[in-house]
């Protein structure tokens, strides 16, 4: 959609049911337990508001404590997925060495990294996330690389393809019954922002955006004949980047679907559900005694009567010997394992249902050293997983890395030749040195590897004016005779 128009209802009535499983997905991550309470108390469905945080079992003892237990799973899920993708940074080259040079500073003074581990965190829990490229003078003599929320955006696709966006945000100063949006649409080669003030339910009327604190200063960027800012390029300034496709409620849509997606609800409640039964096992099996009602000291009128269990010394009582049964001790059995079988159970259905592995969230591990072959036997499912969502993230780097790449030579005057670069995910396992020595032992002995190889193999990190050196040292010390293919000028020859 474009701008909306003056009066429109909000949220949008076609986004509004992405926008609910969104606020169910946020809640779930964000691990508040009164963000949860609030989403499954106040759901239309009558089946969310049955769930163990949909109930108000204290609503009318606000002195009574509240024993729901959360258990973090969602956001594990989340930070895994994100860890599985860019733990290590993925290999972005152009072919030009002064682009080069330039997109490692950009993407080194960006934090390239720290952005894409928490887009990409956001991105598992929320169905998707948005990649923005920006700039600010005064901040940073480059072009900015930001993430965007998919809760604060109307996208527009065309064959599966976006074609604009309209990122909006409630702005400070925001009531009940007046509420400020900032919209800031990004399409082919512009920029507009816009200030709307309305109600929760309407988007109101256009006005300018002096009106507000927060955008009055954006008046000085904008055209001085428009609302808008003209990039200089044709390429979108934005990206969006599904978690997972298809989107299994709506068929169809462009919009990923979140790794909590249903019925992984059921089990992140039903795993809730078992700790708060645990802890309750806990609380009842305190030790009690059961104290007669002779045994307590009357406090004076009004007073009540006490009992001091911590005392040790007591005086008789004025009480027949035999009367009474006198102080008994109550303790009741913690459920431990049946509770742990059921708790280890959950999760791992919960894992598995995401498309990820149970090693991956430390179960059916025995806490032992495991080499590479034997890491990628337990994580199959999630090495699976990060490479299909792999395959999502390529093509929004590149294209965001390429807008940089543009913007940087047009309104920064880099002197360089923007190019749309590649970008290449390593395999995500972590070799041994005994693996890799094996490895490279087996390949020695059947002749199919040369010097200059093994090193490659050894040192991934290396380039030809590290490798030389050291294939030199090997010879020089082996003795050998034949010099490496790769190398053939080699100074150094054997005695």
């Amino acid at each position: 959609m474009p701008l909306p128009d003056q009066g429109a209802a909000w949220p949008p009535p076609a986004w509004i049911a992405y926008y609910d499983a969104m606020r169910i997905d946020d809640a779930w991550y964000s691990g508040d337990r009164q963000r949860l309470a609030h989403v499954h108390s106040n759901h239309k469905r009558p089946t969310e508001r049955r769930r163990l945080w949909g109930r108000k079992p204290f609503e009318n003892r606000p002195d009574r404590r509240d024993h729901r237990l959360h258990v973090p799973l969602a956001g594990d899920i989340a930070s895994t997925s994100a860890d599985l993708l860019f733990a290590d940074m993925p290999t972005i080259t152009v072919e030009d060495k002064a682009t080069q040079d330039r997109l490692d500073q950009l993407l080194d003074e960006g934090r390239a990294q720290q952005v894409f581990l928490g887009a990409a965190e956001q991105a598992a829990a929320l169905s998707g996330v948005f990649l923005r490229v920006t700039w600010d003078r005064d901040l940073a003599p480059r072009p900015l690389l930001t993430v965007m929320q998919p809760d604060g955006a109307v996208p527009e696709f065309r064959f599966g393809m976006l074609r604009a966006v309209s990122f909006w945000r409630e702005l400070d100063g925001s009531t009940e019954s007046t509420v400020w949006r900032h919209f800031e649409r990004h399409e082919s080669g512009r920029i507009v922002h816009a200030l709307y003030e309305g109600t929760r339910e309407n988007v109101g009327r256009r006005v300018p955006l002096t009106e507000h604190p927060d955008t009055a200063d954006l008046v000085d960027s904008l055209d001085g004949d428009g609302d808008g800012i003209t990039t200089g390029i044709r390429d979108l300034t934005a990206a969006y980047i599904p978690n997972m496709l298809p989107n299994r409620l709506h068929r169809g849509s462009p919009i990923g679907r979140s790794d909590y997606a249903a019925p992984i609800y059921d089990l992140f409640d039903a795993l809730d559900e078992t700790w708060t039964s645990w802890m309750r096992d806990i609380r009842l099996a305190r030790a009690r005694l059961i104290v007669p009602d002779g045994y307590m000291r009357n406090e004076g009128a009004g007073r009540g009567a006490s009992f001091d269990d911590d005392r040790e010394v007591w005086h008789s009582l004025k009480m027949p010997p035999n009367e009474g049964a006198g102080i008994t001790l109550n303790q009741f059995d913690i459920r431990v394992e049946e509770h742990r079988a059921t708790a280890e159970a959950t999760m791992r259905q919960a894992a598995q249902a995401a498309g990820y592995s149970p090693q991956s969230f430390g179960l059916d591990g025995d806490g032992q050293p495991v080499t590479a072959t034997e890491v990628d036997s337990r994580d199959q499912r999630s090495m699976v997983t990060r490479r299909k969502k792999a395959g999502y993230w390529r093509h929004g780097v590149a294209d965001m890395c390429h807008v940089m790449l543009q913007l940087d030579a047009k309104l920064f005057g880099q002197r360089i030749t923007p190019a749309r670069p590649r970008v290449e995910f390593g395999d995500g396992i972590a070799e041994s040195e005994q693996s890799t020595a094996t490895t490279l032992d087996l390949l020695n002995r059947a002749g199919a590897v040369s010097t200059s190889t093994k090193v490659k193999i050894l040192h991934p990190d290396w380039d030809d004016t590290a490798i030389r050196p050291e294939v030199d040292a090997i010879l020089a010390e082996t003795g050998v005779v034949v010099p490496d293919l790769m190398f053939p000028t080699s100074p150094i020859q054997p005695s």
